[in-house]
Order: structure tokens, then C-alpha cells, then sequence
């Protein structure tokens, strides 16, 4: 079965490494619009000696799929320095650091102690009737209306760059879902949960976190690109825009931007929700309608580099986030070499400040001065960091992270249904199952399942 595959990001080069590590005799054309694969993960060394993230800046060590593609393709991970356990809120004018356990949630400040006992009556808490509530709404009802300002607010702009009141729970955190439908209460669940698995003999318990710890290599995230993309080596063809996907007789033909067009057996698309829209317009607007219904707020990521003489009292562990309510510009900041080493040259620190995402949208197009006079003067007030940075690098992006909003499940059971009239072509890649790097490799091992299953059935 000869395929192609659509997009060279992580997830459409992760699908193609599936594919051949199942049969070596597939026949796969990776298809790239740009000049690099990657997609948002993409490194780099500066002159100055600072290892920037362009986007993806880490993954979590819990996924073995993950760990698993490192160890094929002959990769060794670096798990980030203890201090990435260290994380904080801004609220009410200083940094709290997050509670890892329950006595120091019971002796943080970070929400009042009403707000406190609100969380501890969460244990009474049942099942919603709602078939799909917001972040919001979730939050609210199980953990009051501080804990969703000061916690869950923030925690859906640092992984989605989202706005919480708008946010699918069951589309952005289904193991959480799962939980209040199986026990209505978190707390009662988790302790259940706990049990069940000290009696099954695993070390690791479930926790109130994404457990897991950060896990990059050293030279960045783009290792683990360059490396499957060297690994499909002439596969992979970039700066091959595809225009246009037609079907005919049971073959695809993938039309390019240079006018050129090649036919295959099956397509996996793997490109953005937004360009997959664009592609298959032509083979279904009903399919390119409902992927344009996804929306992506624009994010720009602020790196700054300061001496570390300059830094001494501002902040350990791994970074910051900052709750809506507070009003601020940013997002929140990453102390990057803080957490892996070489991110910055000896003797100095690497901070990466995220400004814009769904909250606000605007702040992320500001001209460059603009956006760093207002990065340095959120970071004066929060960290106390007055001095000027030694280095300064701003990347943008104008689409960032697909947005799971409520009626997301919907949609893409109506994308499931159109595709079964076209037998053969798969959707896959952040916009649909998942946005963090351990997603999108989990769902390039089932995307390659099912395409070499369908070649068992059809050869």
C-alpha cells in the first residue's frame, strides 16, 4: 500500500516511523509545506549561546510510547534538574509555590482558608447532568469559585493557552472526566484509585498532578524531530505544499502547489486543523467546514536572558503562572534553565514568557518593542526583575494551540462520520485527541495501527 502522509510535525513524522517499524516494505511519502520538519517543535542555539524553544519545550516522562519511539530511533532522554517540581501561581501581589502534598496545602496562602475548605468538601461532591461542561463549570462546582480562579484558570492558559470558561473538560482532560463519572468526587476517586494500585504492586500511585517528570535531551526538543526525519530519510519531501486531495476509483491523488500530483492507496492527513480544512475542501466541505470550526489563538514566546548575579532572589523551580483575574499581560514564565542544562551560557539564566493565547489575543500581534516593554514590566512586578536582559528573542506564532471548546467531541464524531465514505484516509496530528507531544505520539502508533491493518484487509 503505497501512503502519504500530509505535514511533517511531530505527529505526521512519529506515524511515519510507526508505519515502517510495523512493515520496512511500506511505501510512505511524507509531504512538508516549509523548509524544515518538526513543526512546532523546533530548537535553537543562538550565537549568544541560549538553546530557545520555538515552541515545544519538554514532555512528561509518564507516557512509555514516548519513551519507547526515543528508544528506537536510539535516542537518551535528560530528565529536567528536581527543581521542575517546584511551581508557582502569582495571586494578590506575590508568587505562592504550588502544594505537592496535603500539608502544604494546608499551610499555602495561595487560597484563603475558606477557599480551603471549600476544596477539602469536594469529597461531597456527585456527577453532573451537563453531557459537556466548561472548565469553568467544572471547577466551580467541584472546588469553588477561588480554587477555579487560582488554579484551574491558570492551568488552562499554561497548557492550552485557553480560556477556561469556554474550554471542554471532557475533550481537554478525559482521565479527569472519567474520574467524576466513575466516583463523582475527585478526592474520593484518587483515594480509590490509590488503593487499587498500592494492591496491584505499582510503584507509581495517582496523584492530584499530571505526574511524571519533564523530560527534553540535551541539544532540545528537535533532536527527536531530526532524528525520525533522518531515520524516513528521502521520504520526507520539504518544501512540497499539497493544494488539493481528490479520490477516484479508490485512489487518492495528492495535488501539489508547483502543479505536480501523485497518486496513493491511503492519505494520512497530519497537517494543522486549519490547513487540513484547506486541503480537503475540494474532496469534502463538509469535513473542511467543521475543521475550520477549531479554532487557534495567536501566542508569542518572549526569551530572555539575564546574568545570573541579577536573578539571585527572583525565582527557583520551573516557572510561573498567572491567574486571569490578576490582570496581567503574560501568560506566565518558564525559568527553561532552570529545569535542563545548557539552555544558557555559564553563569546566566533563560526565562521564556508566553503573551496572548485565547485570553488575550491581541497582546501576541504587538510590535516587538511594545511586547517586550510590557513582558519586562510584568516580570518587574512580579519577580522583581529589574535589570535589563543581556539577550532578547521573540518568536510567534500566528496559529498556535488548537482550542478543545465545548461541543469538540461533537464535531469530531461528525468528522468520523464523513470519513467513512472515503475508506483510506485518516485525520490525525493536535487538533483533535490530545495537544501535548506525548498525544500526538500516542496517536501516531493507533494511526498506524489502523492504516496497516486496512492494507492487511485490502492486500
Amino acid at each position: 500500500m503505497k501512503t502519504a502522509i500530509v505535514g511533517a510535525g511531530i505527529s505526521g513524522l512519529a506515524t511515519g516511523q510507526a508505519i515502517l517499524a510495523r512493515d520496512p516494505a511500506a511505501e510512505v511519502v511524507v509531504f512538508e509545506s516549509g523548509p524544515h520538519t518538526g513543526g512546532k517543535v523546533l530548537s535553537e542555539i543562538t550565537p549568544e549561546g541560549y538553546l530557545c524553544e520555538w515552541g515545544v519545550n519538554a514532555f512528561l516522562d509518564k507516557s512509555p510510547r514516548t519513551l519507547e519511539l526515543c528508544e528506537e530511533i536510539g535516542l537518551q532522554p535528560v530528565s529536567g534538574d528536581v527543581s521542575a517540581k517546584k511551581r508557582y501561581v502569582f495571586s494578590e501581589g506575590e508568587l505562592h509555590k504550588l502544594p505537592e502534598k496535603p500539608p502544604e496545602f494546608f499551610a499555602s496562602r495561595l487560597l484563603s482558608f475558606p477557599g480551603r475548605l471549600r476544596v477539602m468538601g469536594e469529597i461531597f461532591s456527585g456527577r453532573t447532568k451537563n453531557p459537556d461542561e466548561t472548565l469553568e463549570q467544572f471547577g466551580t462546582r467541584h472546588l469553588g469559585k477561588e480554587a477555579f480562579q487560582k488554579l484551574i484558570d491558570p492551568m488552562a492558559s499554561g497548557v492550552f493557552a485557553g480560556n477556561a470558561s469556554e474550554m471542554s473538560l471532557k475533550s481537554c482532560f478525559p482521565r479527569i472526566h472519567e474520574v467524576e463519572s466513575e466516583f463523582g468526587s475527585l478526592i474520593r476517586g484518587l483515594i480509590k484509585l490509590q488503593k487499587q494500585a498500592r494492591k496491584q504492586g505499582k510503584k507509581d500511585t495517582p496523584g492530584p498532578g499530571p505526574g511524571g517528570n519533564l523530560t527534553s535531551f540535551r541539544a532540545g526538543m528537535s533532536v527527536m524531530t531530526d532524528t525520525l526525519t533522518a531515520g524516513l530519510g528521502s521520504r520526507v519531501r520539504v518544501n512540497s505544499p499539497v493544494g488539493g486531495i481528490t479520490r477516484s476509483g479508490g485512489q487518492y491523488t495528492v495535488y501539489l502547489a508547483d502543479g505536480g500530483s501523485e497518486d496513493f492507496d491511503a492519505v494520512i492527513v497530519a497537517a494543522p486543523a486549519w490547513a487540513q480544512a484547506r486541503i480537503l475542501h475540494s474532496i469534502s466541505p463538509a469535513i473542511s467546514g467543521l475543521l475550520q470550526e477549531i479554532e487557534y489563538p495567536p501566542l508569542s514566546v518572549v526569551c530572555l536572558g539575564y546574568r545570573e548575579q541579577d536573578t539571585a532572589d527572583c525565582m527557583d523551580g520551573f516557572g510561573f503562572l498567572v491567574p486571569s483575574r490578576e490582570q496581567r499581560y503574560i501568560l506566565g514564565t518558564v525559568a527553561d534553565s532552570n529545569v535542563f542544562p545548557g539552555r544558557a551560557p555559564e553563569g546566566c539564566v533563560l526565562y521564556r514568557t508566553m503573551v496572548g493565547g485565547a485570553r488575550h489575543p491581541h497582546l501576541a500581534e504587538f510590535p516587538d518593542e511594545q511586547l517586550l516593554d510590557r513582558v519586562r514590566s510584568d516580570l518587574g512586578d512580579i519577580m522583581g526583575l529589574k535589570a535589563d536582559p543581556e539577550f532578547v528573542k521573540i518568536y510567534r506564532h500566528e496559529r498556535a494551540i488548537p482550542q478543545y471548546l465545548v461541543g469538540h467531541t461533537d464535531r469530531l464524531e461528525a468528522i468520523e462520520n464523513h470519513l467513512r465514505e472515503f475508506p483510506g484516509l485518516i485525520l490525525t496530528g493536535n487538533a483533535f485527541r490530545g495537544v501535548s507531544l506525548n498525544d500526538c505520539v500516542l496517536n501516531a502508533e493507533k494511526t498506524a495501527e489502523k492504516m496497516v491493518a486496512t492494507a492487511a484487509v485490502t492486500g
